[in-house]
């Protein structure tokens, strides 16, 4: 399954930088400024981009990313209104897109109507942290019968060789290794042991591994891409988007930050 994701690392690669990946919450603060934000991030020098579709028990996130999910969720988001915005979005951009979500919001929709409504509007990946890959048989099953999306595995320092193993022959597009055990919104506290870790992940795969949780400054991304194939970074930019909604300045704000972070995956 070829799709914009492996579209983007693969022309990443020949350029020899490493992909910028910000989260952001779909429908913080509402669905019309989070199009405007997509639109942002791309032109700041995001190569990919996730979505978090909010969900009232979030249990791999922090304190930022439960107060967007609220506050998306106050606005009436859906992930119905999210696949109809990206539909939207798909006549402006083609970068890759990406939804964040638990399963229990694929399981209300149906994981076929899911995958479906997912390629129709546009969405190439989807991760979902609360899915055992031992687990995920029936999303796949309907991911390859409509063609997309392509499902992203994690792995953090506690995956087991076999769990490790399973998720290098099921992922596609790349793998999301985890920095630390916690939520987001942590500290990474041994990059050397993080550097360890996906560097024997990329010795067993021929997927990209991007490094996620713990990322918040522009340094951070620096150290991370001098090994990883992308940088994740979530908790700092929602807590930027919740600091400046309000400021007539806050696209600059948020432009100014994401391409200081993009000009950091080059240096290395």
């Amino acid at each position: 399954m070829s799709n914009r994701i492996q579209t983007a690392f693969s022309a990443l690669n020949k350029k020899d930088e490493k992909a910028l990946i910000p989260y952001i919450m779909a429908g913080d603060p509402t669905m019309a400024v989070t199009e405007t934000l997509v639109l942002e991030l791309e032109q700041a020098g995001a190569d990919l981009i996730e979505l978090g579709v909010p969900f009232s028990d979030p249990i791999a996130d922090g304190p930022v990313i439960q107060k967007a999910a609220e506050r998306a969720l106050r606005s009436g988001t859906s992930l119905n209104s999210i696949l109809t915005s990206v539909k939207s979005l798909r006549a402006k951009t083609q970068i890759p897109l990406i939804l964040m979500t638990y399963y229990n919001t694929i399981m209300a929709m149906g994981e076929e109507k899911f995958c479906a409504r997912c390629v129709e509007a546009g969405i190439d990946g989807v991760i979902v942290p609360d899915m055992p890959p031992e687990e995920s048989d029936i999303l796949c099953q309907a991911s390859e019968k409509f063609g997309g999306p392509t499902v992203i595995f994690l792995l953090a320092p506690t995956s087991t060789k076999s769990r490790q193993k399973d998720v290098i022959t099921r992922t596609q597009g790349f793998i999301y290794y985890v920095s630390l055990t916690g939520i987001t919104g942590a500290q990474i506290r041994d990059m050397q042991h993080v550097q360890e870790n996906v560097q024997k992940i990329q010795k067993a795969s021929k997927q990209p591994v991007a490094v996620g949780f713990g990322i918040s400054t522009p340094e951070h991304v620096q150290e991370v891409s001098r090994f990883a194939d992308g940088v994740i970074i979530g908790s700092a930019l929602v807590r930027h988007i919740g600091t400046y909604q309000d400021r007539p300045d806050s696209l600059e704000k948020i432009r100014q930050f994401v391409s200081e972070l993009k000009h950091n995956t080059c240096r290395h």
